[in-house]
């Protein structure tokens, strides 16, 4: 299928094709690994996440994994962590939300896509009513990819961290109804929070402390309730990320 321009008015053609993108997986672990040498995350696990994870991971359970919103390289942050992880089996069958802008420019959309991006097209730049139809097929797209074998990486604050990057922006809903619409799938993920640091003022942007907690299920079943429980761990898992920076 031909590529499809990533605009607001293209949207059902947008989701379409990645309803069924696939990278592929070779190259992607190849970039995964260049990634990890170039940034050189600090992973640490709370008691019993790292073994927990990779029995997740061994079991094929599907996985919804909440990260923090610091810069625009966290994608990058997060693919070296995957690699320096027990989420390195699941690189090249995960999916993760970009928003619409990163898919403009040809060379970028490519790197993106070689990471499994799907784009996200946001309120704050079209407005809400605008993005909402959009939106509902997205979480549709997300929850289907789930059903199929995919796990999903959501940066559920929606915009990169403009104030203190210790203190978690508020988080949407939307991770909450994508979680809703895998289960009508019958798909039961597990929550993984990661929380990222990079020191005072950003940092460099490399040597992240990382930290992963224990991967929760069974998860609320509301998406009000699901949101302010992602966003009550992810704050912990930020804390802890930045005590150990």
């Amino acid at each position: 299928m031909e590529r499809p321009a990533v605009t607001l008015d293209n949207s059902d053609a947008v989701y379409d094709f990645y309803l069924d993108h696939q990278q592929n997986r070779r190259l992607a672990r190849v970039a995964y690994q260049v990634l990890a040498r170039r940034f050189r995350p600090r992973v640490r696990y709370a008691d019993t996440a790292r073994e927990r994870l990779r029995a997740l991971v061994y079991d094929e359970r599907r996985l919804l994994i909440a990260v923090n919103h610091v810069s625009e390289t966290d994608p990058y942050t997060l693919a070296a962590t995957a690699w320096a992880s027990p989420l390195r089996p699941i690189i090249g069958r995960t999916r993760v939300l970009a928003k619409d802008e990163l898919f403009e420019d040809p060379k970028q959309r490519r790197r993106i896509e070689m990471m499994g991006s799907i784009p996200v097209f946001r309120g704050k730049n079209h407005g809400m009513r605008a993005v909402s139809a959009a939106g509902s097929r997205m979480m549709d797209v997300c929850a289907e990819r789930m059903r199929r074998g995919d796990d999903l990486a959501v940066f559920p604050e929606g915009t990169c961290n403009d104030g203190d990057p210790r203190i978690l922006q508020p988080v949407g809903s939307g991770i909450g109804h994508i979680a809703l619409r895998a289960r009508a799938l019958g798909v039961d993920p597990a929550l993984v929070v990661i929380g990222l640091h990079y020191g005072p003022a950003a940092g460099t942007l490399k040597s992240a402390s990382v930290y992963v907690d224990v991967p929760e299920e069974p998860l609320p079943e509301k998406p009000i309730h699901m949101s302010r429980h992602v966003a009550e761990k992810l704050q912990a898992a930020v804390d802890r990320a930045v005590e150990l920076y």
